[in-house]
């Protein structure tokens, strides 16, 4: 399929009735004991639980997650209330994006004193201009701060916020620890709960940056992962942080009309060489590492094209004038880059869009939940699975598996 006839392809094609009570509102106890359901090469369809994972994976099978870490991205301002009035002030709620200075995420939360983010603004129309302040109590110090939060301008439907306190010994991450709330999907149609800070994290958590969970993690317990190191199956880590665009539904009749999210990508040097030289299937847990992954390639083609700036476009899969490097040549390419400037981390944006047309240059496999109808996710796994997404939705569908960031999983080879 060509760039054409990808950019043509309907949205109204991967819809599906989803109905509310199938949506999973909270995640199960045991966070293994949710549903499976595995694809194999055939496109055979089967049922399991989450803890058989391990003995469903191919032993030649090398395993890779995202360890990017949830933040407490909602903070939720009061405006002062009109001189003379009984009533509280209007609610400003800001919802933190991603960092503008320090633009690098570890340094914006390790900023004291001051820092910007794009943000959402909700209710923006009553705050018109000036700062909005709180007080902050930090845990082990003498005194509450105070937090302003100034908007500097607009960039769309978002805006610049700049963030001050008068306590420089504190940071900001300690900051939205204290008082930002985890902001759990829009499409749960409910409040943060307390126990959301725990839920929606994986078990291997480490890097703070994303304002939405990579879900196919939060599956995972430590003895699913002891399972899997057992059978000599490696485990992996990258960083891809997750963006509020995961959430943002197709609203353009064919996708060549959809805006893909930049989201920021982190894969050390050390993974990069693996992958160059493994014989392993890549097997990779979430959509988000999917992009990661196959970003790599394309970051890696436009490197050996002369043609790298930092970012991979988001049609650059579908370019019918680039060159066809094999997935080893690419990563090399990469690798070669990092070790010349003395780097070890490879870090750059992704705006890949993966749809029906695309083709797979590394990923062999993924452990994916089932997403939402007319979903950017949902043209990443009809492409992966052949076009072949709507018997597994009514083969989920019809068996109860529950749905979306808290529901069950699948496996497809």
């Amino acid at each position: 399929m060509n760039h054409t006839d990808t950019t043509d392809i309907r949205i109204d094609q991967f819809d599906y009735p989803l109905p509310d009570e199938r949506i999973a509102k909270h995640p199960l106890e045991v966070r293994d004991a949710c549903k499976l359901l595995v694809r194999n090469h055939d496109g055979e369809i089967s049922e399991h639980t989450f803890r058989e994972l391990p003995a469903l994976l191919p032993a030649d099978s090398m395993l890779i997650y995202n360890n990017t870490r949830v933040i407490n991205a909602r903070l939720r301002f009061r405006k002062n209330a009109p001189q003379g009035s009984t009533l509280p002030g209007a609610l400003i709620e800001i919802f933190c994006l991603e960092p503008v200075e320090p633009a690098d995420y570890a340094q914006n939360f390790a900023s004291t004193g001051r820092c910007s983010w794009t943000c959402f603004v909700g209710n923006s129309k009553r705050w018109k201009e000036g700062a909005l302040t709180m007080e902050v109590t930090i845990p082990g110090t003498e005194k509450p701060l105070t937090l302003s939060a100034l908007r500097q301008s607009r960039q769309g439907n978002a805006s610049v916020v700049e963030f001050s306190w008068n306590n420089p010994s504190v940071t900001f991450s300690q900051i939205i620890s204290a008082v930002g709330e985890i902001p759990i999907p829009p499409y749960l149609n409910r409040s943060t709960e307390a126990s959301d800070s725990t839920d929606y994290q994986t078990v291997y958590s480490r890097i703070e940056g994303s304002v939405a969970a990579p879900t196919a993690g939060l599956h995972f317990t430590d003895r699913v992962l002891g399972d899997i190191s057992a059978r000599n199956i490696p485990r992996r880590e990258l960083t891809l942080h997750v963006g509020a665009g995961t959430f943002q539904p197709v609203k353009s009749d064919t996708i060549g009309e959809h805006d893909m999210h930049s989201e920021f990508i982190a894969v050390p040097l050390s993974l990069l060489e693996e992958l160059r030289d493994t014989p392993r299937r890549v097997i990779a847990v979430g959509t988000t590492s999917v992009r990661t992954l196959e970003s790599l390639y394309h970051a890696g083609r436009l490197m050996l094209e002369n043609r790298w700036e930092g970012f991979v476009p988001q049609w650059a899969p579908y370019d019918e004038s680039a060159s066809t490097p094999s997935a080893a040549e690419a990563i090399g390419a990469i690798a070669d880059y990092l070790k010349a400037h003395n780097l070890s981390t490879f870090i750059a944006s992704t705006r890949i869009i993966i749809a029906p047309g695309y083709t797979f240059r590394i990923v062999k496999g993924m452990v994916t939940n089932f997403h939402q109808p007319k979903s950017t996710l949902l043209l990443l796994v009809s492409a992966f699975t052949g076009g072949d997404w709507r018997a597994m939705y009514d083969f989920a569908l019809a068996r109860d598996f529950r749905f979306l960031s808290y529901g069950d999983a699948s496996l497809l080879l």
